[in-house]
């Protein structure tokens, strides 16, 4: 059967006509340490700098407060590393994610809800809210107070 005799649309097509795209972040700017060098070399020191960074530095997030994601961290789609979101609540217990084992979201301990604008197709400015990891989130340059 060809694509043409087939009934409904793909979920690619799907995806671009709710204006979604179907690929991928591109992280090279995430990866922005220069000692990852293409992921060569001694990687210690950059892994325990990640697990500082996701387990130790804590701030204090709070509803009304803009955050992004803390360098090298981002493990969603959204929002992007550029993109600052705001904190609508943060749970009294968090929610653990109920991904499929071996997936990075299996467990993951979602405690905050953030808002944030859609940024491109036809839902482009919509707010959307998404359940987050406050672990992975740092006070927006200029939001530390």
């Amino acid at each position: 059967m060809s694509r043409k005799d087939r009934k409904g649309l793909s979920s690619k097509e799907l995806l671009e006509k709710i204006g979604l795209s179907t690929d991928l972040p591109d992280l090279s700017s995430v990866l922005l340490d220069e000692d990852l060098d293409g992921l060569q070399g001694d990687l210690v020191p950059l892994l325990q700098e990640r697990y500082r960074s996701l387990k130790l530095e804590r701030h204090t997030l709070r509803a009304g407060m803009v955050v992004g994601w803390k360098p090298g961290l981002q493990n969603r789609r959204w929002p992007s590393y550029a993109k600052p979101c705001i904190v609508l609540e943060m749970l009294p217990a968090p929610v653990l994610d109920n991904g499929e084992p071996g997936s990075t979201y299996f467990r993951e301990p979602l405690d905050m809800i953030v808002g944030l604008f859609v940024e491109d197709g036809d839902h482009r400015g919509d707010f959307l809210a998404f359940h987050a990891c406050s672990e992975r989130f740092q006070p927006w340059p200029g939001e530390e107070g």
